[in-house]
């Protein structure tokens, strides 16, 4: 097996899956682009005894994969496998019949891994696909204490509602599931080592600013290159293998793409998002079920959080764009009409992207929690973080905190978030600014908590009659852990 960055945790679990007494139902999802396929490939590449992946629901044409596409894909799988029959299913219990066929006539004792890819794909409308998988498993498959089904998907949400919070015949059904999460700062530095790729980690940051940490994405990165010319390549230049991703990515992960992407680019115009009420005026899609649902999808398939703004009620709940590639693109990117091929390396310094970097840095802190707890010290306490804002009116200057740890030990941590090419240094402006946000939120909490100003920032605090402003400084090397 090569060697597979980060995901150790993973493989360790699915190889002890291997050699489970038992039968094993392992669903598998995350974000496309992920690196699911690649996790199975390297982890049970050697066991793998029936492989088989969806057709996209969309094909080159621009046409949908219907049921009668998708079962002649699998019908051509069996074939090269090593199947005899030479009929064609016409749906699929017939489908599943002939694989249940074809795994007892190779049948010798040893483990059976049955790999199906991209299985969301495959439910096609009034396909019976479901019905058809409950057979399979249910009535065939859990019984040989030999099988082993691994079944991943990038549709979060049908993967959620089908297999592991299923309430029909799969209930339960599903042995062991695994999220995919993006590579964390520490995982793409030793990617990009690994592919002999020399960035500072403060040119991986902001690389993870804008691709996520999304492996498939990094692939693309050339030696010898830097991270701007590497970002013109993937985003401004002729060609650039990124440039039409968002509307691949939203057409291969849900059924109604077009009301997805309408939705999450009214969400990139606001920051903190927005309420559901909001979401549908704003968007012109309803106050429905149907917004709800997608909204739900959104949530699953991490594109979009949902969250209750520091001191209101669960009833104001908001929704907030926070996945980096989708903010990136539909920032510098989406509907432009003429690109230039170099914009990244001939605007690096200009407001615009300096502006984009301070508010991609709040976002990538919060994607790294867990790094800037540890960092506090605090992992082992019961907490949990949010934004504030404030908004001002004639008697009260309004106010705006970028993090909010409450902790369980009485204290509560306001976290500043600053993206600089060297130490930061705090003036006599932002010293008042801090005053008035500290004096903000002590009328807010607890007589009993006790407010820590903690910074987190690239290289740390510059030393001067203000640096005592703060308590608590986490650096870059933190949250790289």
């Amino acid at each position: 097996m090569s060697a597979i960055i980060g995901r150790n945790k993973e493989v360790d679990e699915l190889k002890k899956l291997v050699s489970s007494p038992k039968a094993e139902f392992v669903a598998i999802y995350g974000r496309r682009r992920v690196g699911k396929t690649f996790l199975v490939d390297e982890a049970l590449r050697e066991d793998i005894t029936f492989r088989h992946a969806g057709l996209s629901p969309i094909d080159e044409n621009g046409k949908s994969n219907n049921m009668k596409a998708q079962l002649l894909h699998f019908y051509h799988s069996l074939l090269i496998q090593g199947w005899k029959g030479r009929s064609r299913p016409k749906n699929w219990l017939e489908a599943f019949f002939m694989l249940e066929q074809h795994l007892q006539t190779i049948d010798t004792g040893a483990r059976q891994v049955v790999f199906i890819d991209e299985l969301p794909w495959m439910d096609t409308p009034r396909s019976g696909f479901i019905t058809a998988l409950e057979a399979f498993w249910n009535g065939w498959a859990c019984h040989r204490t030999n099988m082993m089904l691994v079944v991943c998907g990038s549709a979060n949400s049908w993967m959620l509602d089908n297999l592991v919070n299923n309430h029909g015949g799969l209930y339960g059904r599903t042995t062991y599931e695994i999220k995919l999460t993006p590579f964390t700062l520490a995982e793409c530095e030793q990617f990009y080592q690994s592919q002999g790729i020399q960035l500072s980690r403060y040119d991986i940051a902001q690389a993870n600013m804008i691709l996520g940490g999304i492996p498939y994405y990094m692939t693309y990165f050339t030696r010898g290159k830097s991270l701007a010319q590497n970002i013109d390549n993937l985003f401004f230049a002729q060609n650039a293998k990124l440039k039409d991703e968002f509307t691949k990515l939203f057409a291969s992960v849900f059924t109604n793409p077009e009301e997805m992407m309408r939705i999450v680019r009214y969400l990139a115009t606001k920051r903190k998002g927005f309420t559901r009420e909001c979401i549908a005026e704003g968007t012109n899609l309803g106050c429905n079920g149907h917004l709800s649902q997608w909204l739900k999808a959104l949530v699953a398939s991490d594109f979009v959080e949902r969250y209750v703004p520091f001191g209101e009620s669960k009833r104001n709940e908001h929704y907030r764009l926070i996945d980096p590639f989708c903010l990136f693109y539909l920032k510098f990117v989406d509907k432009q009409s003429e690109m230039d091929d170099a914009f990244w390396m001939n605007n690096v310094e200009s407001p615009k992207i300096n502006s984009w970097r301070g508010f991609a840095f709040e976002d990538l802190c919060l994607r790294h929690i867990g790094a800037i707890k540890r960092a506090l010290q605090i992992a082992g306490i019961s907490s949990s973080q949010s934004a504030w804002a404030v908004n001002g009116d004639d008697q009260q200057e309004g106010t705006q905190i970028d993090l909010l740890i409450q902790r369980k030990d009485n204290v509560v941590n306001m976290c500043e978030m600053k993206f600089y090419s060297e130490e930061f240094s705090v003036n006599k402006s932002y010293h008042m600014r801090l005053v008035h946000r500290m004096n903000t939120l002590v009328e807010k909490v607890s007589r009993k908590t006790v407010i820590h100003s903690t910074l987190v920032t690239t290289y740390g605090l510059a030393y001067n009659q203000y640096f005592g402003d703060f308590v608590n400084v986490v650096t870059l090397d933190d949250l790289f852990g």
